[in-house]
């Protein structure tokens, strides 16, 4: 099988835009309304993940996924995950904090809430606009495992790369 990811933040963390990033798509980013199925990615609703009532969803999709990308976005003050959410869902995780280009981002409070949703797996510094951080997250959904994503890390040696646990 093919790795496949799936994309999961609030409305608005930059699921869609990070998608197109991702796939070379030069595209304006729209907001989703539904499970959008692009090549390797999919795209979730941010409503998915920030109503309880739909981590139904979340977990069957995850049924078709070898990897689950949980967005944090950089300018927000908001975490929508529960603690230790990645926990309950038993594919590769990958902290992904976006829009580390913007003037108000604030990396370290993103990072500090996605700790709490990780407990172990890299996580990536992104901007989709720049294109910061995007070779990283193609390599890493290419790897089957936490230990080749722990490796990877190590030798990259780049301070928007780093692995929880």
């Amino acid at each position: 099988m093919r790795n496949k990811a799936m994309l999961i933040g609030a409305v608005r963390a930059g699921k869609s835009t990070l998608t197109n990033a991702l796939l070379g798509r030069k595209v304006e980013a729209v907001k989703t309304q539904t499970l959008n199925y692009y090549d390797w990615i999919v795209d979730t609703p941010g409503e998915y993940s920030e109503n309880p009532m739909f981590y139904k969803n979340i977990m069957a999709t995850a049924l078709e996924v070898s990897h689950v990308l949980y967005l944090q976005d950089a300018t927000s003050e908001k975490l929508i995950f529960p603690p230790g959410f990645s926990m309950g869902i038993p594919k590769l995780p990958i902290g992904v904090v976006t829009k580390c280009d913007r003037s108000e981002a604030d990396i370290d409070r993103a990072l500090s809430m996605l700790k709490t949703v990780m407990n172990q797996g890299p996580v990536v510094i992104t901007s989709s606009v720049t294109g910061v951080g995007i070779d990283h997250l193609k390599e890493l959904t290419k790897m089957n495992d936490l230990v080749s994503m722990r490796q990877y890390v190590q030798e990259m040696a780049d301070e928007r790369l780093l692995f929880l646990g």
